[in-house]
């Protein structure tokens, strides 16, 4: 069906529409003057909205319509207008007031939860930022000596520019403190021994290895070297230190009797030399005892005579592969001593259940260990001893010195950031079977990290009795503030 009225072409619409624009007299609904059609007012909005668009958007004469959605709107609606906005901007015909007020409320919701998230999300953000420096700040520090590394290595030029220790003051230590600290692989700080005893430690720890009759000191074989031997590393640097503290001069030509130890402090504090065999127990024995022998001769080792621990400036205790047969086969003098496993010495009043839950793992009631036992290398603890041949009374204050264990394998970790009623329970059993035979409880492999679990768990074992802290840290050890602090549980 044809329509009642007949659609111009697009140029006769744009050329109707300028007519109008040019005269404002010119009637588009009257018969035009050639005697053509006639437009409807659909038609003729049409033509008024195509020629703006021609005008307006179009450059170099080329028109851009509108979509033909919006033309059709156009041409049906009432409110019409030959502004730009209105074709493509009304809204629909069914809008409401009510949905008006809908939208508006919509957005202030929208607005409002914009206003709350964004400082929120800020406020993470610059946390993650802080944290993130904090811990690059930390990382890039540790590369750097602290405090204590610097003044030792200061020490230590001082000690090696000359062969003799003639340029120290004989109380060179006097400004120093000990505290019952034990410096954990010592051998890995920039000045070996020194770093410890600036900083007030009591004892260090030497990792041994023996190639071709000299004993090496590091962690594994690949960080040895030819430099780095317990003789230079040690038992040199102690002799000298030890014969300047005591003297023999014009002014004093007897040395005192107790001898005087490396802290001018405390002259009484013997310093715990704590070697770790990592090679074979046996042949590592001869060589220690062997290279104790400047120390020996100048009476500088705690020794036991037979019936009494006579105190020494050094007390050498060995630990790893050392075979306890070794160690008790003189039963007059012994100048080495062990170091007993804690979680075997345990109290067990209340604890039963968590160091021998099966009555048929329980240890034998042997009191003596007879000098030919088996020399297997099983570790700290348990090397040259029989199976089953540990008794209640098998370490004692006459052939050890310390007592202790992993702390991560036998206590376990603070999981929820503080350590449970059992696992201080443990603790103060094995402390309570350490010290009723005479021994230092020392725990090793202590959590680090962060430092503010590290703190409780020192706080935790100086407050039950522990005698000596396993640490890296110097400085935090020795300072001894350990208070909470905010910081410390991200560092």
């Amino acid at each position: 069906m044809s329509s009642p009225f007949r659609s111009p072409p697009v140029s006769n619409s744009a050329h109707i529409a300028s007519l109008h624009a040019n005269d404002a007299s010119f009637d588009p609904y009257r018969d035009s003057e050639d005697g053509g059609f006639k437009l409807d007012r659909a038609e003729y909005t049409l033509a008024i909205n195509a020629n703006e668009g021609f005008d307006r958007h179009a450059p170099n004469n080329t028109t851009r319509s509108a979509p033909s959605w919006s033309r059709e709107l156009t041409a049906i609606s009432p409110f019409s207008s030959s502004n730009k906005e209105a074709d493509i901007g009304l809204p629909l015909l069914g809008t409401s007031d009510r949905s008006s007020r809908a939208s508006h409320r919509r957005f202030r919701k929208l607005k409002l939860s914009r206003c709350l998230l964004y400082p929120l999300l800020g406020f993470f953000v610059m946390l993650g930022v802080v944290q993130f420096v904090t811990i690059a700040c930390g990382i890039i520090i540790s590369f750097f000596p602290d405090e204590v590394d610097r003044l030792s290595i200061h020490w230590r030029q001082e000690e090696t520019s000359s062969a003799e220790l003639a340029h120290w003051p004989t109380d060179f230590s006097r400004d120093i403190v000990p505290v019952a600290c034990h410096s954990h692989n010592d051998y890995w700080r920039p000045i070996p021994l020194f770093s410890a005893i600036k900083a007030g430690c009591v004892g260090v720890e030497a990792d041994v290895w023996l190639f071709d009759k000299e004993l090496y000191v590091g962690h594994t074989t690949s960080s040895l070297t030819p430099q780095r031997t317990l003789r230079k590393m040690y038992i040199d640097p102690l002799v000298k230190i030890l014969d300047k503290q005591n003297p023999i001069t014009a002014f004093h030509p007897t040395v005192d009797e107790p001898l005087q130890g490396v802290f001018d402090t405390d002259p009484s504090r013997s310093l715990i030399l704590l070697i770790d065999s990592k090679t074979d127990g046996d042949a590592t024995w001869d060589s220690v005892v062997a290279q104790l022998a400047p120390l020996r001769d100048r009476g500088y080792l705690t020794h036991f005579n037979g019936t009494d621990v006579v105190n020494g400036p050094v007390t050498v205790v060995g630990t790893g592969n050392t075979p306890f047969n070794q160690v008790t086969a003189n039963t007059t003098y012994r100048e080495i001593f062990f170091d007993a496993p804690l979680e075997l010495l345990a109290d067990e009043d209340n604890i039963d259940d968590i160091l021998n839950p099966n009555p048929d793992t329980r240890i034998a009631d042997d009191t003596q260990v007879v000098a030919d036992s088996s020399t297997e290398n099983v570790g700290q603890g348990l090397s040259g001893l029989p199976s089953g041949g540990i008794g209640p009374d098998t370490f004692n204050w006459t052939n050890s010195y310390y007592a202790s264990v992993s702390f991560k394998d036998s206590i376990g970790f603070p999981w929820f950031f503080h350590l449970t009623d059992r696992q201080v329970g443990k603790i103060r059993a094995q402390i309570r079977g350490a010290h009723r035979r005479g021994l230092k409880v020392r725990y090793w492999n202590l959590p680090n990290w962060p430092r503010g679990l590290r703190n409780h768990v020192w706080h935790v074992l100086v407050r039950e009795g522990v005698d000596m802290l396993n640490v890296d840290d110097l400085q935090s050890a020795t300072r001894q503030d350990w208070s909470p602090k905010l910081s410390d549980w991200w560092r």
